[in-house]
């Protein structure tokens, strides 16, 4: 899994072997869900509410950076870390 960013007990990813649309991975203690990228909405899977807030405030600070990184996905580059949610 490649991570991308960790904050609050939360795991960012994204993988190589990934699908449209633009989207990354959340993981908090054994939940998960998925999001999509341009319009910052979980896509799939579950996670508290509180931890979505989180996960979305986060988005929207780094969403030019989650789209390169989904570039990189595309063309099999290395992902670049994004800062944490502060």
């Amino acid at each position: 899994m490649p991570e991308i960013s960790r904050f609050l007990g939360i795991v960012i990813a994204m993988y190589y072997k990934e699908h449209s649309p633009p989207h990354f991975h959340a993981k908090y203690g054994g939940q998960r869900a998925a999001f999509s990228i341009q319009d910052l909405r979980m896509i799939e899977g579950n996670l508290p509410q509180r931890i979505i807030s989180l996960v979305l405030e986060w988005a929207f600070q780094h969403r030019e950076e989650l789209m390169e990184n989904w570039r990189r996905v595309e063309c099999k580059e290395d992902l670049q870390y994004i800062e944490p949610l502060v």
